[in-house]
């Protein structure tokens, strides 16, 4: 019980998943008590949990979650693969080549505070106002963040002060490899390994511009339903969606935990799982 108030102290991994049930039962609890009765809390401004968990069938039933569900999904996953086909190629090229990263590394970063909701109207106006429009929005806000990290992984790399991660590349050069071999067996999985994580965390970010991209020419999705509905003043339903949008995203983080531990085990100290699976020793 001491180690709960220990600063800098530690507790076991049960005890943690226990005391974060009862922290979420408080909240649902509070929000419960000061929204049962309206009168603390108007239910336009915040509905009861019982109304958001009530308001999924109609929801389901009225305005087809599942489909717009996967309309959302979709355009991510879409987004995410267009962005990372961009960024690896372009990254490596800038990061790797003295003469790209003078000409561009500059600009690839100050493009970061370029606000993309003011820019919308020159996607519409390059690829219509489709399907595709939405995917391309979605990768180049994705591509904005995701391109300089790569850019900063392989400067991490060369960097001779960072003796961790330099001697990888320092002791490929002394057995002679050439540029190809040093791409293959140092450039390539460092940066991928490093960039994993960073893909995970931009997930968060991708949702913000899912839901900016979906208002345009509203085809379906969860962020045209949440408009849709915030514009009738159907609160507990906006709440429903938005609890949602953090389920899947809490998901896509496990996804993403799930795949970086079977893409790079070396990060876990753990043994390959395609040669676990294809090259299981004979007995």
């Amino acid at each position: 019980m001491k180690e709960l108030f220990k600063m800098g102290g530690s507790i076991d991994k049960m005890t943690s998943t226990i005391i974060s049930i009862i922290g979420l039962v408080i909240l649902l609890a509070l929000w419960y008590f000061l929204t049962v009765s309206g009168h603390i809390i108007p239910s336009k401004i915040l509905p009861n949990p019982v109304k958001v968990v009530q308001s999924y069938g109609e929801l389901f039933s009225d305005y087809n979650l599942l489909s717009n569900t996967w309309y959302s999904v979709k355009l991510n996953i879409y987004g995410y693969l267009t962005a990372i086909l961009w960024a690896l190629p372009l990254g490596f090229l800038i990061g790797m080549y003295p003469i790209a990263k003078s000409l561009f590394s500059q600009y690839i970063d100050a493009v970061r505070f370029l606000p993309l909701t003011a820019i919308t109207g020159i996607f519409i106006a390059w690829f219509g106002i489709g399907f595709d429009m939405k995917v391309y929005f979605l990768s180049f806000g994705i591509l904005i963040y995701l391109l300089p990290i790569i850019v900063q992984r392989i400067n991490d790399l060369q960097n001779p002060s960072n003796d961790k991660d330099f001697v990888y590349l320092q002791t490929i050069i002394t057995l002679g490899a050439n540029d190809w071999q040093k791409f293959l067996h140092v450039y390539f999985p460092y940066v991928t390994e490093k960039i994993s994580e960073d893909i995970r965390v931009i997930t968060a970010i991708s949702w913000t511009y899912i839901i900016v991209a979906e208002l345009l020419n509203k085809e379906g999705g969860i962020g045209a339903m949440i408009y849709t509905l915030g514009r009738q003043s159907r609160t507990p339903e906006v709440f429903a969606l938005l609890f949602l949008i953090i389920l899947i995203g809490f998901l896509q983080d496990r996804l993403f935990k799930f795949l970086d531990q079977i893409l790079f085990p070396s990060k876990y100290n753990k043994e390959s799982f395609f040669k676990t699976f294809f090259f299981k020793p004979s007995n």
